[in-house]
């Protein structure tokens, strides 16, 4: 008896094949659909379920950094932050000893003492060598509190972070600054304003235009705790003080823990860090520099960095030294020789006296040189410089001979171009740029650049939500480039240390100040030249692809943790596999971190790192 036939082969086959290609295409869809699912997520705006955009109430009292991974991250006072922890092998660094809460690197006392004093060099930057640096965390003082918010913090400080009362008593006569139980008070005095900055401003206001947006960068030299800079603020004038570390204690960190603008900074032999043509106004107030000395080094370096039409100001000796001469302790020969050598020296320059009124005198740089290079037949120096880098101020020397202005074809014209006024001169396109001076840049580049900024700051806003609330008030940009976050902030209660790589292969630091903002050059191989705690936020747009084959980024980041407040943030932005080496730094120093995605979506290879250090401080309670 024959078998059973069940059918034929061939229809058993293409069953088989059709079973097979069905599961196929099923699990296709399936990857196709969960892989838009996972873009669409990523893509989709932060909400209050994302621990990066999440807002928890303000603490009243200081806290410890949290362990709990579950956390939200909050941006008000106290954060407590909870992130994905790093695969990478971290390196946990411990806290400094306590004696190094002020720590300045560059400018250490210390190191000081091995320079000569001459022309005070030993005031100058002066760096650690490699094996000298320290490998960690410069803790707070036992006692550390988040400073007031501005506006209040230009008139108080907390005496716990920056006790020091030597001010208090050595300036209490000048009104600098006064302790009132927990806390400074700072009544806006100084030596040439006993009525206090305010008057002092409106008497100079006066004298010359101060709120038609004609003026708006300043440069305030030997600048005492910044009470000028402080109060030129309510006139929409932004100035860059600057002073030497501990002429008088700690003046540079006082003016920034009230939120002024400041640096560390001394005119000695070396050029100031600052571009040429890059401040409206420059100001001395009793600030002790030799004005008249080694051939006008000094007023020839101010002359370098003032702008066409731009004003200097002085007051303090030896002006009005008929009535001042005996509170100052000097003879009336010695005091009128000095301001005749000061007017020779202007004149010389090119400058024209505007007025001396009172205790204020006041000179006007030329808007250009074609009646400076026709007094070379009378006034042989000094000479104008040749072959000469006007913008070139890091590490080098100063110089005795005029920097040039750039041509012009008439006397009417202001050489480099006119500005705006502020502030519409923010967002107009900077002569560097309209005339070619700043190579790769164009008027074009300059709007797309504007317009990145605004889209990058919408992303910002939704992450870090207090940016917009009064979190923050001291930001840094470490890689400023054309200026334009410090641009798309203008609207806000902040300002902007605008910083430039000084070994750039583009120099864009003339273009920030021509757009009316500041900043300085820096190696960021080297410590900046600030007091530790000074910075409420950091931008480090593409910092580490640069640095990270020309030194160690470690200590880059152990640098922007010295000069972070607790509980301050950092937005990095860069490649992620170089983002992902940071964050494993920084969870070795009690940050908290989120990688995230590009505000174009989750397909851009450059992402964002956010990161927040937590609170700590120094001293027995709170050792870890």
């Amino acid at each position: 008896m024959g078998k059973e036939y069940n059918g034929s082969p061939k229809m058993h086959q293409l069953g088989s094949r059709r079973e097979r290609l069905t599961w196929i295409l099923g699990l296709s869809g399936l990857c196709v659909l969960f892989y838009m699912l996972g873009a669409w997520q990523n893509t989709i705006t932060p909400s209050t379920s994302n621990p990066i955009s999440s807002i928890v109430s303000k603490c009243n009292g200081p806290t410890t950094q949290s362990s709990s991974s579950g956390s939200s991250l909050d941006f008000q006072a106290h954060h407590q932050v909870g992130f994905n922890e790093s695969s990478l092998s971290t390196e946990k660094f411990p806290s400094c000893d306590l004696k190094y809460s002020e720590f300045t690197p560059c400018q250490d006392p210390r190191r000081a003492r091995k320079f000569v004093k001459a022309m005070l060099k030993y005031r100058e930057r002066h760096c650690p060598q490699k094996e000298e640096f320290l490998r960690c965390l410069i803790p707070a003082p036992p006692k550390y509190k988040n400073p007031f918010k501005w506006p209040q913090s230009r008139d108080y400080a907390w005496y716990d972070n920056i006790p020091h009362r030597e001010l208090s008593i050595e300036k209490a006569v000048q009104n600098w600054i006064q302790v009132e139980g927990s806390r400074f008070r700072f009544p806006g005095g100084g030596t040439m304003f006993p009525r206090g900055a305010d008057s002092y401003i409106d008497d100079i206001n006066a004298l010359i235009p101060l709120t038609n947006g004609n003026i708006r960068t300043a440069i305030d030299t030997g600048c005492g705790v910044a009470s000028w800079g402080a109060y030129l603020l309510n006139r929409n004038i932004l100035a860059m003080s600057f002073a030497p570390r501990d002429s008088h204690e700690a003046q540079v960190q006082f003016a920034l823990e009230r939120g002024v603008p400041a640096m560390i900074g001394v005119m000695a032999t070396e050029r100031i860090p600052y571009p040429a043509r890059a401040f409206d106004m420059a100001h001395c107030s009793r600030c002790l520099i030799p004005w008249e000395k080694y051939d006008g080094l000094y007023l020839i370096e101010v002359d370098r960095v003032l702008r066409p039409g731009g004003y200097w100001i002085l007051s303090g000796p030896p002006i009005n030294w008929k009535k001042h001469y005996r509170g100052w302790e000097r003879t009336q020969e010695d005091l009128k020789h000095e301001q005749d050598a000061i007017e020779d020296l202007a004149k010389r320059l090119c400058w024209k006296k505007v007025i001396e009124k009172g205790d204020l005198a006041i000179w006007q740089k030329p808007i250009n040189h074609i009646q400076c290079i026709q007094n070379r037949k009378v006034y042989k120096t000094p000479h104008i410089c040749r072959n000469d880098n006007p913008d070139a101020a890091w590490y080098k020397k100063m110089e005795t001979c005029i920097t040039p202005l750039p041509e012009v074809s008439s006397s009417e014209e202001v050489a480099g171009g006119m500005l705006e006024k502020w502030p519409e001169r923010a967002f107009a396109i900077p002569p560097r740029i309209s005339r070619g001076s700043i190579p790769g840049i164009t008027a074009e580049k300059f709007q797309e650049d504007n317009n990145m900024w605004k889209e990058r700051l919408a992303r910002y806003k939704k992450i870090i939500p207090p940016l917009t609330e009064g979190r923050y008030r001291n930001v840094m940009d470490m890689n400023a480039n054309l200026g334009g976050f410090a641009a798309a902030l203008v609207k806000y209660p902040v300002w902007v240390m605008n910083v430039v790589p000084a070994d750039t292969q583009q120099d864009t630091l003339g273009v920030i100040y021509e757009r009316g903002f500041i900043g300085t050059y820096q190696d960021w191989c080297e410590a900046f030249s600030t007091y530790p705690r000074t910075y409420d936020l950091i931008h480090a747009d593409g910092v580490f692809s640069i640095y990270q084959d020309r030194c160690d980024i470690t200590y880059i980041l152990l640098e922007m943790d010295r000069i972070l407040r607790p509980e301050g943030t950092v937005i990095f932005r860069d490649t992620v596999d170089v983002l992902v080496k940071v964050q494993a730094i920084t969870n070795g120093m009690r940050w908290k971190s989120q990688i995230m995605d590009h505000e174009s979506g989750p397909f851009n290879p450059e992402k964002i790192l956010v990161a927040v250090k937590t609170y700590w401080t120094g001293g027995p309670a709170n050792q870890k």
